[in-house]
C-alpha cells in the first residue's frame, strides 16, 4: 500500500464517525443505524396516500357516529340512504349512489316507496340494495299499523290517518281497504279488499258487508288511494260510498268515514259532509 492509500484509509473511520454524529444530532442525540435505506423506505410509506378502502371505512365510521349522536336528525336525506346501503354494499363508496337515488325519486320518502323495478333501474342498485330499502318501508308500515291495531280508532284518529298514508299513499295502483271496528270502536281487522288500476278499483258493497258480518264488526272505515296525487273524491267514489253506507245501515253496521289518501295528503268524506 502506498503512502497516499494509507492516508485515505485512515481518514474513512473519522469521516464515518462525523457522519454518524451529524445523524445523531438530527435525531435528538440518539445514534441512528449506519444504513439509511430502511429509513428512506419508512418515509416513503408514511407519505403514501390512503387507499380508497381506508377512506370509505373512515367515512362510514364518521357517519355512523353522527347518526348515533343525533339519532339521524342532523343528517341529510342522502346520508340516511347511505346508512341503509352500508350493509348491502359493504366495500364501495355509496354516497354517489345515494345522491342519484334522491335525484331520481325526489326525497327520502320517494326512494323508500319506489317500486323495486324502478329502484333496480338505477345504476349500482343490485337486489341486496333494493331489499335493504324496501325492508325499511315494510318496517315503517308495520310500526304504523301497530300504533292503531287493537286500539280505539276514533280517539286515535291522527295515528290512523298516518298509517293509511304509509300503507297506501304511494301505491302505484288504486287499493280499496276496509278497517273493521268492534262496538267500542277498537280496530280489530285491516284488510285490502280490492286492487285495481292506476285510476279505478272495482268495489262490491255486498262483499264488504259480508266480511264485516264474519268479523262481527259493529262499524267500518273505508280507505282508498289516488295514485294521481289528488285525494279529491270522484263522483264514482261518492256513489259507491252511499251504496255501502245504506247496505251497512240495514244490518246495524255504522260507516264512520271514507278516507281518500295520496302522496300529497288526504280527504275525509265525513269532513266534506258526504256522509
Amino acid at each position: 500500500m502506498t503512502d497516499r492509500e494509507t492516508r485515505q484509509a485512515s481518514r474513512r473511520p473519522a469521516e464515518s464517525r462525523r457522519a454518524s454524529a451529524r445523524l445523531a444530532d438530527a435525531a435528538g442525540g440518539e445514534l441512528l443505524p449506519a444504513s439509511p435505506a430502511p429509513a428512506v423506505k419508512m418515509t416513503e410509506a408514511a407519505g403514501r396516500a390512503p387507499s380508497e378502502a381506508t377512506l370509505v371505512k373512515g367515512h362510514r365510521q364518521r357517519l355512523r357516529r353522527r347518526f348515533l349522536e343525533t339519532r339521524g336528525t342532523g343528517l341529510a336525506d342522502y346520508e340516511l340512504i347511505e346508512l341503509l346501503l352500508f350493509g348491502a354494499i359493504p366495500r364501495r363508496d355509496v354516497k354517489p349512489l345515494a345522491k342519484r337515488l334522491i335525484q331520481a325519486f325526489g326525497s327520502f320518502e320517494g326512494v323508500l316507496t319506489a317500486e323495486p323495478t324502478r329502484l333496480s333501474a338505477i345504476s349500482g342498485m343490485g337486489e341486496a340494495a333494493v331489499v335493504a330499502l324496501k325492508a325499511v318501508e315494510a318496517a315503517a308500515r308495520r310500526l304504523a299499523q301497530a300504533r292503531v291495531l287493537n286500539r280505539p280508532a276514533i280517539s286515535n284518529w291522527q295515528a290512523l290517518l298516518d298509517y293509511c298514508r304509509v300503507a297506501m299513499g304511494h301505491a302505484p295502483k288504486e287499493q280499496f281497504r276496509v278497517l273493521f271496528l268492534d262496538r267500542r270502536n277498537v280496530l280489530i281487522a285491516d284488510e285490502v279488499q280490492q286492487e285495481g288500476t292506476v285510476d279505478h278499483t272495482p268495489v262490491y258493497p255486498r262483499e264488504v258487508i259480508k266480511r264485516a258480518l264474519e268479523l262481527h264488526a259493529s262499524a267500518i272505515i273505508l280507505v282508498h288511494n289516488h295514485p294521481s296525487g289528488d285525494p279529491t273524491p270522484s263522483q264514482a267514489d261518492i256513489e259507491m260510498t252511499k251504496e255501502i253506507a245504506e247496505a251497512a245501515r240495514r244490518l246495524g253496521i255504522r260507516l264512520h268515514d271514507h278516507i281518500v289518501v295520496s302522496r300529497s295528503g288526504h280527504m275525509s268524506f265525513k269532513s266534506l259532509g258526504l256522509i
